[in-house]
């Protein structure tokens, strides 16, 4: 870490067997990720009730090139179980952000809406008039619902454009009531 690790502990006796278990979760999340800038972590005995025990709520700030990294827990009775819970959770976030930056993180495709050109039914194949006036080539394969003999000239549909060999397609083609983007 960049910046050395920050512990506060509010609404309760400082104690140093906690303190050592936040640094080992802290010391743990640098096995995640290579370049944790800084960490602070928050632990505050909330709502001290008589019938439910004591609870704790742990606020832990991790910042990491090009995120910031924040977890607000309620839990537990015991303080120990709530920093690991929370620790948890800023370890998955750490790890997402990570994924992100190396871009192994899948983009879904935005749907396209247009409308059904010409259909050759005997070939199994069509054409779509995309919004933006081209014609888009899809196949009897392409087509998610309703069949493919069922299509018509003229109706509203959903797909995807893709990149085939032969230029560009359009791949989940499905007919139906579809909310314009």
């Amino acid at each position: 870490m960049q910046v050395p690790l920050q512990i506060t502990m509010r609404g309760f006796e400082h104690s140093a067997a906690l303190e050592a278990d936040i640094r080992s979760h802290a010391e743990k999340l640098e096995k995640f990720h290579p370049r944790i800038v800084s960490c602070r972590v928050t632990v505050e005995e909330v709502n001290r009730h008589h019938q439910q025990g004591r609870q704790f709520n742990v606020r832990i700030d991790v910042r990491v090139p090009g995120h910031e990294i924040a977890v607000n827990l309620d839990r537990d009775e015991d303080p120990h179980v709530a920093v690991r819970d929370a620790f948890d959770s800023a370890r998955r976030q750490i790890e997402d952000a990570l994924r992100e930056q190396r871009g192994d993180v899948k983009r879904h495709e935005v749907p396209q809406h247009g409308t059904v050109a010409r259909i050759f039914a005997a070939d199994g194949f069509g054409f779509i008039a995309t919004a933006d006036g081209r014609e888009l080539y899809f196949s009897r394969e392409n087509v998610v619902t309703p069949p493919f003999e069922r299509l018509q000239p003229g109706m509203p549909v959903r797909f995807i454009e893709e990149m085939a060999d032969e230029g560009p397609q359009a791949k989940r083609v499905s007919v139906g009531k579809h909310k314009v983007a």
